[in-house]
């Protein structure tokens, strides 16, 4: 199963759902559309998932797809998931700006991920996950929070 998440930016993001709907996937695809109002003949479409929805099918899926922000993506991780993350685009009125595209062309140069960008063929970056090995995700949070209490001193 695929699962996509387009997050929950206030801007629609049509481009990746029209690449899915015209690519030739035969795997269930579940996608949790947010403000991307999308009739689709193949995909299972949800506006919104409560957060155990959410996480079902993200620890359900064999793919995510998701945008660019980190949320999603770091979730994944996480649960070693093989990622497929797609950038908004300030020029499509996707985001406004292209801070997305910097996070994915980041976490795709260190081998987390996969990347779906404008002029790429959505099926060829699918058939790339079946061999793609990520690099494993260690969370920093740990030594984040030591910083944070040494200069609080507590």
């Amino acid at each position: 199963m695929i699962f996509v998440s387009l997050g929950t930016q206030d801007k629609p993001f049509y481009r990746l759902l029209e690449a899915l709907e015209e690519a030739d996937i035969k795997d269930r695809i579940v996608v949790q559309a947010g403000f991307t109002d999308f009739v689709s003949k193949k995909m299972e479409i949800h506006t919104y998932l409560d957060k155990d929805e959410f996480n079902n099918y993200l620890n359900e899926a064999d793919i995510i797809i998701a945008h660019g922000g980190v949320g999603t993506i770091t979730n994944a991780l996480n649960l070693g998931k093989k990622i497929i993350a797609c950038p908004r685009l300030s020029k499509y009125g996707e985001h406004q700006n292209d801070h997305q595209l910097q996070i994915v062309d980041v976490l795709y140069k260190q081998n987390y991920i996969l990347r779906w960008l404008d002029g790429d063929d959505i099926e060829d970056v699918i058939k790339k996950v079946e061999n793609f090995v990520p690099r494993p995700y260690v969370s920093n949070n740990a030594y984040f929070v030591e910083k944070l209490k040494a200069y609080l001193d507590i």
